[in-house]
C-alpha cells in the first residue's frame, strides 16, 4: 500500500510503498478514504508531544473514515463493505491513517453516519470523543443547565456546543469577533472574550450566578477564567489543564474540575470499547441532525499531506483539514 511516512522529527513526509498491515484477532482492516489532521498531529510530527509520542519512522494520522476490507477472528459487529470511522492510531506505536489501509482495534470503530461524506466523517472522531468525555462522561450535562464553551468556533468547541444543545442545555460560547456569526449559527450565545470581561459576561448571562458547566478548550489563562465563571457546585472541564493554576476560586464555589485526556485508551488499551460506544452516539446525533462537523473546503491528498499540515500551522482553516486518501 502507499503511505505518507515520517522518518524524523519535523521532516517532510515521504510517500512510499509499505507492507499492508497483517490482520490480527479482534481487528478490522479498513481501506481508508479520508484522514483528518489535528493540531496534535503537528506536535507529534515536531516531536513536541511528550504525551503522544510515535516511534519513528511512523505513519501519522489519528482519525479515519473508510470501508471495511476484512475482519479478524472474534469480530462480529462489522463485515466487509461496512463504512466506518473512528480515532484509531497515529500515537503510541499504532499505525496512523495517512495510508491506504490500517488494521485497527474493532472497539475503536463505529458505523459511519449515512448522511456524512467520508471527508466529514473523518473530521469528527477526536473532537467528538473529546467533547463527549468532558460534557457527558465527566460533567453529566443535562437539560436546564447553562453551559459555557471557551473557544466555541474551534474543533472541539463547535462540537461541544452542539452536544450540549442536543442534551437540552442553554449554551454560551466565547470566541473572537470574527467567529461570533458562526457561533450564533450553532445555536449558542456568542461572547467576544476580548470585548467583555469574565465578570461582565457572568453578570449579563447568568445574573452573576455563573455557569453550571464551563468547558475550556484553550487552557492557560482561559482555564483560570473558567474557575471564575463557574457556578456554585458547578463543573469545569478542560482539555489543556497542564499548567499551574490557583484553585481558590473553584474551591470557594464548591465546584469540581475534570481533565480530559482523549488519547489514553489508545496509549494504554484501557477503555477502547468506550470510544467505540461514543462514536456510535456520534452517529446517532449526526443522523438526527443534531451535530454537523465543520470541514475546511480545501482538498489535500497523501502527496500533499505536508501542505495540509502547513494549512493548520497558518491558523487560517475554516474547519477541520482533511486529507483524501482513497
Amino acid at each position: 500500500m502507499e503511505a505518507a511516512v515520517l522518518d524524523g522529527q519535523g521532516a517532510a513526509f515521504r510517500i512510499a510503498p509499505v507492507p499492508r498491515p497483517a490482520l490480527q484477532p479482534e481487528q478490522v482492516l479498513v481501506r481508508i478514504a479520508a484522514s483528518a489532521v489535528n493540531p496534535l498531529d503537528l506536535k507529534i510530527r515536531a516531536g513536541q508531544a511528550a504525551h503522544a509520542r510515535q516511534p519513528l519512522p511512523a505513519i501519522l494520522g489519528i482519525d479515519l473514515a473508510g470501508t471495511v476490507e476484512a475482519v479478524g477472528d472474534g469480530v462480529t459487529e462489522f463485515q466487509p463493505g461496512d463504512d466506518v470511522y473512528g480515532m484509531t492510531g497515529g500515537v503510541g506505536g499504532l499505525q496512523g491513517s495517512l495510508a491506504q489501509y490500517a488494521a485497527v482495534d474493532a472497539d475503536l470503530l463505529a458505523p459511519k453516519p449515512a448522511n456524512l461524506t467520508m471527508r466529514q466523517a473523518a473530521a469528527l472522531p477526536l473532537i467528538f470523543i473529546t467533547a463527549w468525555e468532558g460534557l457527558v462522561d465527566r460533567a453529566a450535562v443535562h437539560a436546564g443547565q447553562k453551559v459555557l464553551v471557551h473557544g466555541g468556533a474551534g474543533g472541539v468547541g463547535h462540537i461541544a456546543v452542539q452536544i450540549a444543545r442536543a442534551f437540552g442545555a442553554e449554551v454560551f460560547a466565547t470566541g473572537s469577533a470574527a467567529s461570533q456569526v458562526y457561533i450564533k449559527r450553532l445555536g449558542a450565545v456568542p461572547i467576544d472574550y476580548r470585548a467583555m470581561s469574565v465578570e461582565n459576561y457572568v453578570a449579563k448571562y447568568s445574573d452573576g450566578r455563573g455557569f453550571d458547566i464551563v468547558y475550556d478548550t484553550v487552557g492557560g489563562t482561559t482555564l483560570d477564567a473558567s474557575f471564575n465563571a463557574v457556578a456554585r457546585f458547578g463543573h469545569v472541564v478542560s482539555v489543556l489543564g497542564w499548567g499551574t493554576h490557583a484553585l481558590a476560586p473553584l474551591s470557594f464555589r464548591a465546584a469540581s474540575y475534570s481533565g480530559v485526556f482523549t488519547l489514553l485508551p489508545m496509549l494504554t488499551g484501557e477503555g477502547r470499547a468506550h470510544h467505540g460506544e461514543i462514536m456510535r452516539e456520534a452517529t446517532r446525533l449526526v443522523e438526527a441532525g443534531k451535530v454537523i462537523p465543520r470541514v475546511d473546503p480545501r482538498n489535500f491528498t497523501l502527496s500533499s499531506a505536508d501542505d495540509a499540515y502547513r494549512a493548520i500551522e497558518a491558523n487560517d482553516a475554516a474547519g477541520k483539514i482533511v486529507v483524501d486518501v482513497g
